[in-house]
């Protein structure tokens, strides 16, 4: 089974690789005594099972058009362009991928001092040097953004974004990026800092469908 993570309001939720999603929720009916019913939306496909244990999978790059589990399924596993906005203060990566595997991508750091502890005219000045780091680090993420991943919408599928959602919602801010935000999925990836390996191991998270599980 997927490793779970708790969500708020209650349960765990897990990411299932598409390949891999027949097969989860035939385990999920034998380890819960079953299936009473399944409830399908263009936005969610909910599982009941036999012991109360409900399974509801989040439809990525929706609407689905065939309201049934065996409709999730196959919607999951058609082939997508993706792009890819990984950042974290001081480190970011874009890239597009194709059913999972990077074609093109940039990764840059920037330094970017982390929290001082003295006072005064010291700290404030720090403070200051920071803050410039920072607005430095982020300006070359939206640089390489609106270069790598801009003028390649009209050729993807999704917008995909993943890393710090502070830093992420300072990019919003950026009137060459509203394109790219208008397009991204709902979800945002929860990862490490931002380099090659982690923009590999986001392009195939990305097509991965998020089910959360509530017991009984």
């Amino acid at each position: 089974m997927a490793k779970a993570r708790q969500v708020a309001g209650g349960g765990r939720a897990v990411e299932v690789p598409p390949d891999r999603l027949a097969g989860w929720f035939d385990r999920f009916a034998g380890r819960h005594d079953g299936v009473v019913t399944t409830e399908a939306t263009p936005g969610e496909v909910r599982v009941v099972a036999g012991d109360g244990t409900t399974a509801i999978a989040t439809v990525p790059f929706g609407p689905l058009a065939v309201l049934s589990l065996e409709g999730l399924v196959a919607h999951a596993l058609a082939p997508r362009r993706i792009a890819l906005l990984l950042v974290r203060l001081g480190s970011h990566s874009v890239g597009i991928a194709y059913d999972g595997r990077i074609e093109v991508s940039r990764t840059d750091r920037h330094l970017v001092h982390g929290r001082s502890a003295a006072g005064g005219w010291s700290q404030q000045r720090f403070a200051r040097r920071r803050e410039g780091q920072a607005r430095h680090a982020l300006q070359a993420s939206a640089a390489d953004a609106a270069e790598v991943l801009v003028p390649r919408l009209s050729e993807v599928d999704a917008v995909v974004l993943g890393g710090d959602r502070r830093a992420l919602d300072e990019l919003r801010a950026d009137r060459r990026l509203a394109p790219l935000f208008a397009r991204a999925e709902p979800r945002v990836l929860e990862l490490g800092e931002p380099r090659r390996s982690i923009l590999e191991e986001a392009a195939a998270r990305a097509l991965d469908v998020e089910i959360t599980l509530r017991d009984g």
